[in-house]
């Protein structure tokens, strides 16, 4: 008997088959046993009859607690009001292991609880139909990146400098030298770029931020893309094209997992570029009309974020930052160079910034007045100068946060769930 998975379960109607999976649930009526198995792809919902209430198959079934590991063997039916639209008719269960007293039930449990038992908790409807989601985008970002020529080029986790900024750095021990934990792989694909024209790097960034809002980890994945030659407009038309095909490939393939979690896809649908841009002189009156209480000079925070999310159905693009407030590599507006050529993009619904970037300072001059205004020590990135004395040119480049892009496309609240284990301002358990 062939072992199939609950996905791929319509290609075997009227055959028999085995499922190998856990028990979601199970119900008895009399002369019928139900259980649902989930196998990881799916659930099933598989069904045995019998006149006899003592016959051995009921008594395994009586047997089974949630969460127990077995294997169901029997026929596949097609039933449209089962889940799927599939069913089978149960011959044999052969059980691997009970469960005993598995902690999450299916009545309510605190948050504290269910992180404390993430482990556990990921096997439930809602945390496996959002993770499924990010999957998904994961690959859209990685399909999107491949089929437009663009090379994945992997960047060091441990690294002898700052990206963003040396107040939130990991700090940690190289054998008799200092490292950090990345918190980006920016600066590396700025080289890379040098070397393959439009590149992009994939993997965790670490920022040691003592906050606790709804919008951050401490451990996050991010997608960064890097092109040689590009300018701020090239960076933000890239961008929109990323969000749109994530938005497009989501729709397509996860429909059945955004029902799970009750979001409705028409707002994801509704989506369409170009996004309403504005600069950020031109957007801070507006914020404080709207309440804010931030001056000229300021950075976002989280109430500002949150006001310009709501300002459309799309993503809001902000550009022209104060230099002050942006990272020492920012490209200056020739016009205003007081401004930088940055750009954010902020998700509708109250989700905030999900891409940050902009142009890349590519003067030499320039560079090297930057690093000594932030105090940074030159010969940590003497490598990164180097970028600019051999072939040095205009380049640009994003940082899309995968949580955040996830959080909007599931229409949940907090960042913790979007990922399988969340590390947190005062959790890494498990």
């Amino acid at each position: 008997m062939k072992w199939v998975y609950v996905e791929d379960i319509a290609a075997y109607k009227d055959q028999d088959v085995e499922i190998r999976g856990w028990v979601y649930n199970k119900t008895s009526m009399g002369k019928v046993r139900f259980i649902l198995v989930r196998d990881g792809t799916g659930i099933i919902q598989a069904t045995a009859f019998s006149k006899d209430e003592n016959s051995p198959l009921f008594a395994q079934f009586d047997a089974l607690t949630q969460e127990s590991s077995l294997i169901v063997r029997g026929r596949v039916r097609e039933d449209k009001r089962a889940p799927g639209g599939y069913e089978m008719s149960l011959a044999e269960i052969q059980v691997l292991q009970i469960a005993q007293d598995y902690p999450i039930t299916p009545k309510d449990h605190t948050t504290p609880f269910l992180m404390e038992h993430r482990h556990l908790w990921l096997r439930s409807r809602k945390q496996h139909a959002v993770l499924q989601v990010r999957a998904e985008v994961i690959k859209a970002i990685r399909n999107f990146f491949d089929d437009r020529g663009f090379r994945l080029m992997d960047t060091p986790i441990l690294t002898p400098s700052a990206c963003e900024g040396t107040t939130t750095l990991f700090e940690t021990k190289y054998f008799d030298q200092a490292a950090y934990l990345s918190q980006s792989g920016q600066l590396y694909n700025e080289a890379t770029a040098a070397a393959f024209g439009k590149v992009y790097c994939f993997g965790p960034a670490f920022r040691a931020e003592k906050s606790k809002t709804r919008r951050h980890l401490i451990e996050f994945w991010m997608v960064e893309p890097e092109v040689a030659f590009a300018d701020l407009n090239d960076t933000i038309g890239l961008g929109t094209d990323l969000i749109l095909f994530i938005i497009e490939r989501v729709l397509a393939r996860r429909r059945s997992e955004l029902e799970v979690l009750e979001r409705d896809p028409k707002l994801l649908g509704a989506v369409a570029g170009p996004f309403p841009r504005f600069t950020y002189d031109e957007i801070v009156p507006r914020l404080q009309e709207k309440g804010s209480a931030m001056v000229y000079g300021d950075d976002f925070g989280a109430p500002e974020e949150t006001i310009l999310s709501g300002l459309s159905a799309n993503p809001v693009l902000i550009t022209h930052f104060p230099a002050a407030i942006k990272a020492f590599y920012m490209q200056p507006d020739e016009a205003r160079p007081d401004l930088a050529l940055g750009v954010d993009f902020m998700a509708p619904e109250g989700y905030g910034e999900i891409i940050g970037g902009g142009q890349r300072i590519h003067d030499l001059e320039l560079l090297e007045r930057r690093i000594r205004e932030h105090n940074l020590p030159r010969e940590a990135y003497q490598w990164y100068i180097d970028l600019r004395k051999f072939g040095s040119c205009p380049h640009s480049g994003f940082g899309l946060g995968v949580e955040r892009v996830v959080s909007w496309m599931c229409g949940i609240r907090h960042i913790r769930e979007t990922i399988p284990f969340p590390r947190l301002l005062y959790r890494i358990y498990p």
